[in-house]
């Protein structure tokens, strides 16, 4: 700089990140909802990953789960009811820089949703979506959801839901090019900030179903769980969810499945005697459809603009 001495600018500071940066408003569920675990799980992860807050963004649709964005200071985009998968993938096309988190629910994702979750999976483009699933629609007040299991009572069932319970793990590990299911606990810090974490450093869709309790609606519907850790099978594997000796300590019943066997994944995930938690299916070698659409991002804004006038030409008569 002219008439500056060089010693005298100073260096640009490294930016280093604490867990207050990415706090933001005071979350507004019901005391012991299974959200305030995920909401500080993502915090941490943010945290100890060093991710820019400018550079990071939460997509959420409607329901409890989906005020999370609001929570988190970075960028967020609180969607339509079922449509933070196409939002998200709209922002991984076009924004390949950024860390995309999307979270949705179980009447979110596998009801009004279920379209966009499928083709989501099958593009496989990378981000992390959060599947928080209570079993019931809780912003709504208490109605039957795809996940509710059959008997329970709802204000739409009040004589217990009719049909079995939809299985996101089964659904999602029969799509076409999954590449990353995996299952946890809201109620286990230690699993929920691991399996987070793996989802986030995966290269592709990561989905992740997080079994999360609503004292309001559900209170008993995981308490079996809760009480007796010997009803969850830990998934267990050197390529799967790293389990610390906090982890291990609390859950005893184990099972050691290989995530690149999709077969046995399926077995595991549908079996409904225990609740399995861990990694279900890795494969860092799936197709991926944002390297196919991150085409002409460098472009100029006239080379864009006669882009789209070819674009628009090709249809005159």
């Amino acid at each position: 700089m002219y008439g500056l001495k060089q010693d005298w600018i100073p260096e640009p500071q490294a930016r280093q990140f604490v867990l207050e940066d990415y706090e933001s408003g005071v979350p507004r569920w019901c005391s012991g909802c299974g959200d305030f675990a995920v909401l500080q799980s993502l915090r941490k992860l943010a945290r100890d990953e060093q991710l820019l807050p400018e550079k990071t963004v939460v997509v959420s649709g409607i329901g409890c789960s989906s005020r999370l964005p609001h929570y988190v200071k970075t960028y967020g985009f609180h969607g339509l009811h079922g449509r933070p998968l196409p939002v998200a993938s709209g922002i991984r096309a076009r924004r390949p820089d950024l860390h995309v988190f999307v979270v949705t629910g179980d009447g979110d994702c596998c009801a009004i949703g279920t379209g966009h979750w499928i083709h989501a999976v099958h593009y496989n483009m990378k981000m992390t979506v959060m599947l928080l699933d209570n079993s019931i629609y809780g912003l709504t007040k208490k109605q039957t959801s795809p996940t509710t299991g059959k008997g329970y009572s709802s204000n739409t069932h009040p004589d217990g839901a009719m049909l079995s319970a939809l299985n996101p793990l089964t659904v999602t590990l029969g799509i076409t090019n999954a590449s990353f299911v995996a299952q946890t606990v809201d109620w286990n810090p230690a699993h929920l900030y691991a399996t987070l974490l793996e989802a986030h450093r995966h290269p592709g869709l990561a989905f992740v179903r997080i079994i999360q309790r609503c004292p309001h609606f559900t209170p008993d519907a995981h308490e079996h769980f809760q009480r007796d850790p010997s009803n969850v099978l830990l998934l267990t594997h050197p390529d799967g969810i790293p389990a610390d000796d906090v982890v291990l300590r609390v859950f005893k019943n184990r099972d050691e499945l290989d995530p690149t066997d999709r077969a046995a994944a399926l077995e595991h995930a549908a079996r409904e005697d225990v609740l399995p938690i861990g990694l279900f299916l890795r494969n860092p070698e799936a197709e991926r459809y944002d390297l196919c659409s991150a085409v002409g991002l460098g472009m100029s804004a006239e080379k864009k603009l006669a882009a789209a006038q070819a674009a628009v030409d090709r249809f005159l008569i």
